[in-house]
């Protein structure tokens, strides 16, 4: 099978008023909490931004606690406005995931955003900013490892972030596994953590599908929660008009007593076995060391062949 699927979005803005600028050397970047407290210092994360030319700002959340959180909602909410209001920080990195992000982001005022748009890093938690700034704003946003993760990162995912952050040429090519699906297409790139998407779902940070190229990833989960999750997705209607979906990393899965009897890709599969797009399996993102960096918001050329996958983000 090899399908070619080309798809267009008219409601987005055009390419350049949804791309933020490329980070250059002396730029200031960011690092806030909107989300779970830091555990530790971002010693590791200064030292490597600051090795890329970059001035860095902490938010006022990285010393806040309030329960489980990077202080209370009205603190998580102040920190991130700040940045996004102040045009002379570049880009915004949340400095870890875990929960919080859907609590605050309704208070957040991003009309400054709107009209002076930056670059927002991280994964996980953050996939409800992805979601809330590609559905109003036609923004793109990477999708990348965050500070709390760094001292455990890969040095080949920290690059893409690099150059994710810096404007340079991204693309990917791995090993096509058994369960891959072969095909070609070329779309938006949306997405991120699985249970976001379903608690986004809905909401004004919902996500139009059709025609996008789906990225999902998720940590911790049950066997029986994916494939709960992965069928709400498609009686939603969500994954019948895809142009493609990748599949990251499907981390700490957990099984009950009584197995479920499916890994992660027979669940996958079975759910969008009537659809005939590529599919493709084990993309290095999401909870992993070698957490590669992907732009979400922006076209993606995917080709699945027997053999290896190919990603490539492209200027069309």
């Amino acid at each position: 099978m090899n399908n070619t699927r080309q798809t267009s979005d008219s409601r987005l803005p055009t390419h350049d008023s949804k791309t933020p600028p490329p980070l250059k050397k002396g730029d200031k970047i960011a690092i806030t909490c909107p989300a779970k407290k830091l555990p530790a210092p971002m010693t590791d994360a200064i030292k490597l931004l600051e090795s890329w030319g970059l001035e860095v700002i902490l938010g006022e959340t990285l010393d806040l606690s309030y329960h489980q959180f990077a202080g209370n909602d009205e603190q998580r909410t102040q920190d991130m406005q700040r940045f996004i209001d102040d045009d002379s920080i570049k880009a915004i990195i949340a400095a870890r995931g875990g929960y919080g992000t859907i609590r605050m982001i309704d208070q957040v005022d991003f009309s400054r955003f709107a009209v002076n748009p930056k670059w927002l890093v991280g994964f996980s938690d953050i996939t409800v900013l992805h979601t809330h700034l590609f559905a109003n704003f036609g923004a793109e946003t990477i999708h990348g490892q965050m500070p709390v993760n760094i001292p455990d990162a890969s040095a080949h995912s920290l690059e893409t972030l690099r150059k994710a952050l810096f404007g340079e040429e991204l693309s990917y090519k791995f090993n096509s596994g058994p369960l891959n699906r072969a095909g070609k297409s070329s779309g938006t790139l949306v997405g991120g953590n699985l249970s976001l998407l379903v608690a986004v779902s809905g909401s004004i940070s919902d996500l139009d599908y059709n025609g996008k190229t789906l990225f999902i990833e998720d940590v911790g989960e049950y066997l029986y929660s994916i494939d709960r999750m992965m069928r709400n997705l498609k009686r939603a209607g969500k994954l019948k008009n895809i142009a493609g979906l990748v599949v990251g990393g499907f981390t700490d899965v957990k099984d009950n007593d009584i197995p479920f009897g499916q890994t992660v890709p027979e669940i996958i599969m079975e759910v969008v076995k009537d659809y005939d797009y590529p599919v493709c399996f084990d993309f290095p993102s999401g909870h992993i060391p070698d957490n590669c960096s992907l732009i979400l918001g922006k076209i993606i050329d995917l080709q699945v062949n027997s053999d290896e996958v190919m990603l490539s983000f492209t200027n069309h």
